[in-house]
C-alpha cells in the first residue's frame, strides 16, 4: 500500500517535535495506521536543523508554504505555523485542494473554525485539532468519542500552563505576580509579551473549542468572558488557603436552563479537589457528565513532544479513515453539522456563582453592619467572614468575605455601593468561587 504523504507547515518547537515523533516512531506508527506515514514536503522560513532529529528523512524542504498545500502528492497537511494569517488562507487552500488538515492552532479554530469546518464538510475532508487544546492530553477525543453517550453538564479546566505556574509559585513561596512572571519568561514558559497567557486569551481560545464540543453549539470566541490573573495578590492566595481554598485560573463551560456559560477567570476551588492540586505548568480538564459522572484528564499542556504526540495521533486517525465515507467519520465538533444548536451563550452578568471579596475599611463600629446591609439588600448572603487585626497605628483593616451563589449583575451593584462608602478605601477585590462537586 502506498504511504500516506504529509505536508508539514512550520519547523518550530512543535513542528520539530512532530518530525522527531513521526520519524523516530515510524515503525510503530505504521503498525497502528496500517501503512507508512512519511513527510514528503515541508516548508519553514527559519529553523535549526541541528535540533530536529529525523529532518534528513523529509523528501523536500522549502520556504513556500503554499507550494506544500498545492503539491498534488500530499494527502494530509499539518499546519503548525500558528496565528490567524496566513494560517487561515493555507488551511482553506489545502481543503479546496481536497487535502485533510491537522492543526495545533487554537486561535485559528476558535475564531475561524466555523468557516473551516463548513469548507471541509463540503469538500469531504477532515480537519483534526487535538493538539489545539491541552497539548498532549486527549481531551478532544474524549469529548467527541469517549463521552459521546453522555450529556455534558460542565467542564472546568486548567488549560494554560503559564498561568498555573505563576499561581503555584505565588501560593508555595508567597511571591508577587510580577516577580514570578519575570521568571516564567526566563524559563521560556511565557512569551516576551505574555498577554495571551496571563490575561486568559489563550485559555479562552481553548475553552471556546471545548464548549462547542461539549454542548453542540457553534464556536463563539467573542462571547467567552475572559479575565486574567495579573490582579491576583499574594494576600489573596494566603487568605484563600485560610478558608481551605486554592486559586486556579480556570476555563469553565456549563449548561444551564437559561443557556451556556463560557468563562475564563481566577477561581477559588476547595483545596481537597484533585484539580486544585495540579501544579506548575501542568494542565488538567475536569468533565462532569450525567451518565459517567466526573472524569479528570491530566498531563502536559505544551512542549514539543507532548504536543507532537497529539498532532501525530490525529494524522494516524486520518490515515486509518482515508478510504471511509466522509459522512460516517467522527464530526468535527462532535455533533452532526446540521444538529448544532443556537442555545445562547450567557453574558457574564447573568452567570451565578459564589464569591470571595476582600476590601479595606475603617476600623470603627458600624462599618461592617453597613457593608452587610448592602449585601443583604442585593440578596447576597455571607457564608464566612474574617477581619484581620490592624497593624500598630493603622486606621483601616482588611475584611475578607465568602458569599453564597448570586448572579454577577447583583454582585456588581453591591460592589459599586460598597466602594462608594466613605469608610471603604479603594476597590473591592473579587474572585469567583466554584465547588466543582461531582
Amino acid at each position: 500500500m502506498e504511504p500516506v504523504k504529509i505536508g508539514l507547515l512550520g519547523l518550530g518547537t512543535v513542528g520539530g517535535g512532530t518530525v522527531s515523533v513521526l520519524t523516530g516512531n515510524a515503525e510503530e506508527i505504521a503498525r497502528r495506521a496500517g501503512r507508512e506515514i512519511r513527510i514528503a514536503h515541508a516548508a519553514a522560513r527559519d529553523y535549526d536543523a541541528s535540533r530536529i532529529p529525523g529532518l534528513e528523512r523529509i523528501d523536500t524542504i522549502g520556504d513556500d508554504a503554499f507550494a506544500v498545500v498545492d503539491d498534488p502528492d500530499i494527502d494530509i497537511v499539518i499546519e503548525l505555523i500558528g496565528g490567524y494569517s496566513p494560517a487561515r488562507e493555507l488551511v482553506l487552500k489545502a481543503i479546496e485542494n481536497g487535502k485533510h488538515v491537522v492543526t495545533a492552532n487554537k486561535a485559528l479554530i476558535a475564531l475561524h473554525g466555523n468557516e473551516i469546518f463548513a469548507a471541509a464538510q463540503a469538500k469531504g475532508v477532515t480537519v483534526a485539532f487535538e493538539a489545539a487544546v491541552a497539548g498532549g492530553i486527549p481531551i478532544i477525543k474524549a469529548l467527541r468519542e469517549g463521552l459521546a453517550a453522555n450529556h455534558v453538564e460542565w467542564i472546568a479546566g486548567i488549560i494554560n500552563g503559564t498561568g498555573n505556574f505563576i499561581l503555584t509559585e505565588m501560593r508555595d513561596k508567597g511571591r508577587a505576580f510580577a516577580e514570578v512572571l519575570a521568571e516564567a519568561q526566563q524559563l521560556g514558559y511565557a512569551e516576551a509579551d505574555p498577554t495571551f497567557d496571563v490575561e486568559g486569551i489563550d485559555a479562552a481560545h481553548k475553552l471556546t473549542i471545548l464548549g462547542s464540543l461539549a454542548f453542540g453549539i457553534p464556536l463563539q470566541f467573542d462571547k467567552t468572558f475572559t479575565e486574567g490573573i495579573s490582579k491576583i495578590e499574594p494576600q489573596d492566595v494566603a487568605y484563600a488557603a485560610e478558608f481551605g481554598y486554592r486559586i486556579k485560573h480556570l476555563g469553565i463551560a456549563r449548561r444551564t436552563a437559561a443557556g451556556i456559560e463560557l468563562r475564563v477567570h481566577p477561581t477559588l476551588i476547595p483545596q481537597r479537589r484533585l484539580i486544585a492540586n495540579v501544579d506548575g505548568v501542568m494542565n488538567a480538564v475536569l468533565v462532569k457528565c450525567d451518565a459517567v459522572g466526573p472524569t479528570l484528564y491530566y498531563g502536559a499542556g505544551a512542549g514539543a513532544l507532548p504536543t507532537a504526540s497529539a498532532v501525530v495521533a490525529d494524522v494516524i486517525d486520518i490515515a486509518r479513515a482515508l478510504t471511509s465515507d466522509p459522512n460516517n467519520r467522527v464530526p468535527h465538533l462532535a455533533f452532526q453539522p446540521d444538529e448544532l444548536t443556537d442555545t445562547p451563550v450567557l453574558p457574564i452578568e447573568a452567570v451565578e456563582t459564589a464569591y470571595y471579596l476582600r476590601l479595606t475599611a475603617l476600623d470603627r463600629s458600624g462599618v461592617m453592619a453597613a457593608i452587610a446591609g448592602i449585601l443583604g439588600e442585593e440578596g447576597i448572603s455571607i457564608e464566612a467572614i474574617k477581619q484581620k487585626e490592624p497593624g500598630e497605628g493603622d486606621t483601616h483593616v482588611s475584611l475578607i468575605m465568602l458569599t453564597h451563589r448570586v448572579t454577577e449583575g447583583d454582585m456588581n451593584r453591591a460592589m459599586a455601593r460598597i466602594e462608594a462608602l466613605e469608610a471603604v478605601q479603594g476597590p473591592v477585590a473579587r474572585i469567583r468561587m466554584e465547588s466543582l462537586e461531582g
